[in-house]
């Protein structure tokens, strides 16, 4: 589980395995590593110079030197990174339980019912684990309706 958890929370220094251990690599380094075992499809930003990303808090990238930067590229980040919040929430329901949907829960029949009340009209909620597997069960649900009525 360390091993998970180094992988995993290199992005957040408050983590322990995150604090214990400073990665002192070179960007070469992590570059030529990064060639080795990722596939080209997954491009990176500023080829010529690219970023390297040491650890990043709220709407803050720090690289590898210390400097901090506004990050105003990243992926959506309504809440920014390693919000303290967020962290707590998710460090204590990983201290609970990490079993998926398919089991009941009190936590996610809350979460449901917290989700409708903000969307009137709706009754239903249907968790996806990405927005790929959200739209392609959006595009069978429209395939299954066309069926019956059409």
């Amino acid at each position: 589980m360390s091993t998970l958890v180094n992988a995993l929370g290199f992005f957040t220094s408050s983590t322990p395995a995150a604090a214990a251990t400073k990665d002192v690599r070179s960007k070469e380094e992590i570059l030529k590593k990064r060639k080795d075992t990722i596939g080209s499809k997954c491009q990176i930003f500023y080829s010529d110079d690219p970023f390297m990303v040491s650890r990043a808090s709220m709407q803050y990238l720090y690289d590898e030197k210390g400097n901090k930067f506004l990050d105003c590229i990243s992926n959506v980040q309504h809440v920014g990174h390693c919000h303290p919040k967020v962290v707590e929430a998710v460090s204590k329901q990983m201290a609970t339980s990490t079993c998926n949907v398919r089991f009941v829960s009190t936590q996610l029949t809350d979460c449901a019912e917290q989700i409708l009340a903000t969307l009137p009209g709706l009754d239903t909620v249907l968790f996806c684990n990405s927005g790929l597997v959200c739209f392609s069960d959006i595009l069978k649900r429209i395939s299954e309706y066309n069926k019956r009525h059409l």
